[in-house]
């Protein structure tokens, strides 16, 4: 199939119903925050199909749907005033100083923009690999986090197929996380449902950003210009496929993995993402003592002490570099094993691990560089299977399926999404080479595993 032009439409900027008084003051980011300066946008989106023609009534209005949105989103942003803003760097030489932090007055608020494409919603879905017009769905491609100086930190982007409805947001890293993105998205959706001008939320966000003891909130970056520490990333020629791994196959992974090492306390998750590593680690030939690492993306707001508040609006998050172990050894042992070594850096990850990542931090300010955090022989297990993606409805039922643009993909890096049947299932989006998803494919260890796809 060639892919199809996205052909853009329209586009406009959305404002918050009204501003709060917090929203006049600088909105100044913390550690976690500043760190992802570097870092692209996260782009995830899902697809809806349009509701059915029923006779006698009223078909699908694009243009009111269109409006629907920017009404529910204009009364979203007033709970999350900080999507609204722009990047501003204030700088001084006398005493040096660099300072990097939201303006919310000074800015045309959220982008939203309307497109079309000639495609079905078959078209994206039946491929084996998910197709590159998917891409196509989101805006700031390519874009890094501090290019919100210029561009919106928020970008809606509602993508008209000929039987369906792709709802895209590329949304700034250096403001929110996976937890965060996926609680704005789900507020979106239950003001949109509520239709009311005085809608109140079930999760109202908690902006205010925390400081270990002593900093903040302005924080000054030890460089003189954005040259210093910005870095564009260029991912290689990738194969991207959508895994699905059934709420029963989760279950006898789980349950070998903890038979295998004795012990009850090994979790789906940390199951599925040793299976990923040794599979991967295995197809990709390493010598028998290269060293390769299992990194998984951690939220912290649970395990500092005292804890964040689970709707704490921000980045709380760490790669953790939950494995490590040479290609010979991982192979060799089982996936008890691996699992284990995954498991315990995982139940030792607390406070003082959080503060220590904190405190090396605040003595040498750093920037991420995706191009170099992440090496070809380790793999990454990024976003979560717990967050609510598939209860964002805006009129038109439960989403066919999520899917994600061109930020942060490389050989390795592997998406955990809930399946879309729910119970415990997971589909994991792996990025591989070609010749390297094509080995994956014939790997038995991995293919056992893999349930034929409900959708």
């Amino acid at each position: 199939m060639n892919p199809s032009t996205v052909e853009h439409i329209s586009e406009c900027f959305i404002k918050p119903k009204h501003l709060v008084e917090e929203a006049k003051k600088p909105y100044y980011l913390a550690p976690w925050d500043l760190a992802m300066l570097s870092v692209q946008y996260i782009q995830k989106g899902l697809l809806f199909a349009k509701p059915p023609q029923k006779e006698n009534q009223q078909g699908f209005k694009i243009m009111d749907f269109l409006e629907n949105l920017k009404q529910s989103l204009s009364l979203t942003l007033v709970h999350f005033y900080p999507l609204a803003g722009r990047l501003a760097t204030s700088k001084s030489e006398n005493p040096p100083s660099y300072v990097v932090f939201v303006d919310c007055n000074d800015s045309p608020g959220a982008r939203f923009t309307y497109a079309t494409v000639d495609l079905t919603t078959s078209d994206v879905l039946s491929p084996t690999y998910v197709p590159l017009v998917v891409q196509s769905f989101f805006d700031h491609d390519r874009a890094l986090n501090h290019d919100g100086h210029t561009r919106s930190l928020l970008t809606v982007q509602v993508t008209e197929l000929i039987d369906g409805i792709f709802i895209g947001c590329s949304i700034n890293h250096s403001i929110v996380d996976g937890s965060s993105y996926w609680h704005f998205f789900n507020m979106w959706s239950e003001i949109f449902q509520g239709k009311g001008d005085d809608f109140s939320i079930s999760r109202p966000p908690v902006l205010s950003r925390w400081f270990p003891d002593g900093h903040g909130p302005v924080l000054s970056l030890p460089f003189t210009h954005h040259d210093q520490f910005l870095s564009r990333f260029e991912a290689p020629v990738l194969k991207e496929r959508m895994f699905h791994f059934s709420s029963e196959s989760i279950a006898r992974l789980k349950a070998k993995a903890n038979a295998e090492f004795s012990t009850d306390k090994i979790s789906s998750f940390q199951s599925l993402s040793a299976l990923v590593w040794r599979c991967i680690t295995r197809i990709r030939n390493l010598p028998h003592d290269q060293v390769t690492c299992c990194r998984l993306a951690i939220n912290n707001r649970s395990r500092l002490s005292p804890p964040l508040s689970p709707d704490y609006f921000g980045n709380s998050i760490q790669a953790l570099k939950a494995g490590v172990s040479t290609a010979g050894e991982l192979l060799e042992q089982n996936l008890g094993w691996a699992a284990w070594q995954l498991h315990q850096s995982v139940v030792s990850h607390g406070d003082e691990n959080a503060r220590e990542f904190l405190d090396s931090w605040l003595k040498s300010r750093f920037i991420y560089q995706i191009g170099k955090l992440f090496d070809p022989n380790s793999v990454m297990m990024g976003s979560s299977p717990r967050f609510n993606k598939y209860g964002n409805e805006f009129g038109l039922g439960k989403a066919l399926a999520l899917r994600s643009g061109y930020s942060h993909k490389f050989s390795g890096k592997a998406s955990a999404y809930p399946g879309h049947e729910g119970g415990g299932s997971i589909d994991l989006e792996i990025c591989l080479s070609p010749d390297e998803m094509t080995a994956i494919e014939s790997d038995k260890e991995f293919m056992e595993v893999v349930s034929p796809s409900p959708c």
